[in-house]
Protein backbone atom coordinates (compact mmCIF):
# COMPACT_ATOMS: atom_id res chain seq x y z
CA UNK A 1 0.00 0.00 0.00
CA UNK A 2 1.55 3.32 -1.10
CA UNK A 3 2.29 5.60 1.80
CA UNK A 4 0.89 9.08 1.74
CA UNK A 5 4.35 11.02 1.74
CA UNK A 6 4.51 8.97 -1.96
CA UNK A 7 1.29 10.87 -3.05
CA UNK A 8 1.34 13.82 -5.15
CA UNK A 9 -1.10 15.93 -6.91
CA UNK A 10 -1.19 16.26 -10.64
CA UNK A 11 -0.09 19.94 -11.61
CA UNK A 12 -3.23 20.13 -14.02
CA UNK A 13 -6.20 18.26 -12.89
CA UNK A 14 -5.10 18.34 -9.33
CA UNK A 15 -6.02 14.62 -8.08
CA UNK A 16 -3.47 12.68 -6.09
CA UNK A 17 -1.48 10.08 -7.75
CA UNK A 18 1.84 7.80 -5.97
CA UNK A 19 4.70 10.16 -6.95
CA UNK A 20 6.08 7.44 -9.01
CA UNK A 21 3.49 7.56 -11.91
CA UNK A 22 3.71 11.18 -12.33
CA UNK A 23 5.20 12.13 -15.64
CA UNK A 24 8.04 15.64 -15.66
CA UNK A 25 6.54 17.96 -18.50
CA UNK A 26 7.74 21.70 -18.89
CA UNK A 27 8.48 21.82 -15.13
CA UNK A 28 5.08 20.36 -14.02
CA UNK A 29 4.43 17.10 -12.41
CA UNK A 30 1.26 15.91 -14.26
CA UNK A 31 -0.76 12.45 -14.76
CA UNK A 32 -0.73 9.89 -17.44
CA UNK A 33 -4.22 11.06 -18.27
CA UNK A 34 -3.38 14.78 -18.99
CA UNK A 35 0.06 14.23 -20.66
CA UNK A 36 -2.20 11.74 -23.25
CA UNK A 37 -4.77 14.73 -23.89
CA UNK A 38 -2.04 17.47 -23.83
CA UNK A 39 -0.65 15.47 -26.60
CA UNK A 40 -3.15 13.91 -28.68
CA UNK A 41 -4.88 17.05 -30.10
CA UNK A 42 -7.07 17.11 -33.25
CA UNK A 43 -6.79 20.18 -35.69
CA UNK A 44 -9.34 21.94 -35.99
CA UNK A 45 -8.91 23.26 -39.24
CA UNK A 46 -8.29 20.57 -41.33
CA UNK A 47 -9.89 20.32 -44.57
CA UNK A 48 -9.31 16.26 -45.26
CA UNK A 49 -10.67 15.96 -41.69
CA UNK A 50 -13.77 17.74 -42.75
CA UNK A 51 -14.67 16.03 -45.54
CA UNK A 52 -13.50 12.78 -44.17
CA UNK A 53 -16.27 13.47 -41.38
CA UNK A 54 -18.80 14.76 -43.48
CA UNK A 55 -18.44 11.18 -46.09
CA UNK A 56 -18.79 9.11 -43.05
CA UNK A 57 -21.49 10.77 -40.95
CA UNK A 58 -23.64 10.72 -44.78
CA UNK A 59 -22.92 7.09 -45.40
CA UNK A 60 -24.22 6.37 -41.65
CA UNK A 61 -27.07 8.41 -42.29
CA UNK A 62 -26.11 10.78 -39.20
CA UNK A 63 -27.37 14.69 -39.58
CA UNK A 64 -27.12 17.47 -36.58
CA UNK A 65 -25.73 15.85 -33.53
CA UNK A 66 -26.15 12.05 -34.61
CA UNK A 67 -23.85 10.41 -33.50
CA UNK A 68 -22.11 12.59 -31.12
CA UNK A 69 -20.82 11.92 -27.51
CA UNK A 70 -23.38 13.23 -25.05
CA UNK A 71 -20.45 16.11 -24.28
CA UNK A 72 -20.44 16.69 -27.61
CA UNK A 73 -24.14 17.29 -27.49
CA UNK A 74 -24.26 19.20 -24.83
CA UNK A 75 -21.40 21.87 -26.08
CA UNK A 76 -22.94 21.73 -28.98
CA UNK A 77 -26.37 22.68 -27.21
CA UNK A 78 -25.13 25.25 -24.67
CA UNK A 79 -23.34 27.23 -27.86
CA UNK A 80 -26.83 26.87 -29.63
CA UNK A 81 -28.67 28.42 -26.72
CA UNK A 82 -26.11 31.47 -26.21
CA UNK A 83 -26.46 32.41 -29.70
CA UNK A 84 -22.71 31.74 -29.55
CA UNK A 85 -20.22 31.98 -26.73
CA UNK A 86 -16.05 31.99 -25.82
CA UNK A 87 -13.73 29.22 -25.01
CA UNK A 88 -13.94 30.78 -21.76
CA UNK A 89 -17.66 30.88 -21.24
CA UNK A 90 -17.57 27.50 -22.27
CA UNK A 91 -14.27 26.04 -20.76
CA UNK A 92 -16.79 27.68 -17.16
CA UNK A 93 -19.76 25.67 -17.99
CA UNK A 94 -18.21 21.90 -18.54
CA UNK A 95 -15.30 21.40 -16.37
CA UNK A 96 -12.96 20.00 -19.09
CA UNK A 97 -9.18 20.12 -19.18
CA UNK A 98 -8.40 22.91 -21.92
CA UNK A 99 -6.68 20.07 -24.55
CA UNK A 100 -9.41 17.91 -24.30
CA UNK A 101 -12.54 21.18 -25.31
CA UNK A 102 -9.92 21.87 -27.95
CA UNK A 103 -10.53 18.30 -29.19
CA UNK A 104 -13.92 18.44 -28.54
CA UNK A 105 -14.26 21.74 -30.94
CA UNK A 106 -12.17 20.59 -34.16
CA UNK A 107 -14.98 17.44 -33.82
CA UNK A 108 -17.77 19.64 -33.73
CA UNK A 109 -16.27 21.80 -36.38
CA UNK A 110 -15.40 18.61 -38.71
CA UNK A 111 -18.79 17.94 -38.72
CA UNK A 112 -19.80 21.70 -39.42
CA UNK A 113 -22.05 21.73 -36.61
CA UNK A 114 -19.61 24.70 -35.12
CA UNK A 115 -17.22 27.51 -36.38
CA UNK A 116 -15.53 30.29 -34.92
CA UNK A 117 -16.35 34.17 -35.50
CA UNK A 118 -14.99 37.20 -34.60
CA UNK A 119 -17.23 39.82 -32.91
CA UNK A 120 -16.20 43.10 -31.50
CA UNK A 121 -15.26 41.57 -27.81
CA UNK A 122 -13.85 38.70 -29.19
CA UNK A 123 -13.70 35.19 -31.00
CA UNK A 124 -16.54 33.37 -30.73
CA UNK A 125 -17.94 29.17 -31.32
CA UNK A 126 -21.37 29.63 -33.29
CA UNK A 127 -23.61 27.59 -35.30
CA UNK A 128 -21.74 26.70 -38.52
CA UNK A 129 -24.76 27.86 -40.50
CA UNK A 130 -24.61 31.54 -38.70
Amino acid sequence: MTEKADLKNCDRCGREFPTEDLIEEGGAQICENCYINAHQKIKVCDPWAVRSKKILREKAGQVGTDGLTDVQKEIYEFIISKGGATREQIADQFTLPPEELENEFAILRHCELVKGQKRDDGVYIVAFED
